[in-house]
């Protein structure tokens, strides 16, 4: 059975910062590359960032760019996604995902994702 648990997600004012960590479990995780992506109620699900199977290549949404920082470590089957800077308008559900390629061809494609998580909660107040 193959899951995807994230955690990290929480309050946070302003200029704080947050750590999401995104674990797979029940596949060979250096066989995808990962994504989170994020979604509020009334919106598309919004392409945030990946990684490729190596970790060697990272895409990121022009909204994001230099505040978050997307990683990934093979031996603990693990995705990280550390956010610097937040502001209210990164309120949001961030999921992980696993995309069905190794590379970033398609990343921002949320169609291309096979394995999603739960979703974490990330609040960040004014």
């Amino acid at each position: 059975q193959v899951q995807l648990v994230e955690s990290g997600g929480g309050l946070v004012q302003a200029g704080g910062s947050l750590r999401l960590s995104c674990k797979l479990s029940g596949r060979t995780f250096s066989s995808y590359a990962m994504g989170w992506f994020r979604h509020t109620p009334g919106t598309a699900r919004e392409f945030v960032a990946a990684i490729n199977w190596s970790g060697g290549s990272a895409g990121y949404a022009d909204s994001v760019k230099s505040r978050f920082t997307i990683s990934r470590d093979n031996a603990k089957n693990t995705v990280y996604l550390q956010m610097n800077n937040l502001k209210p308008e990164d309120t949001a559900v961030y999921y992980c995902a696993a995309d069905r390629r190794s590379d970033l061809l398609y990343a921002s494609d949320w169609s291309v994702y096979i394995y999603w998580g739960q979703g974490t909660q990330v609040t960040v107040s004014s």
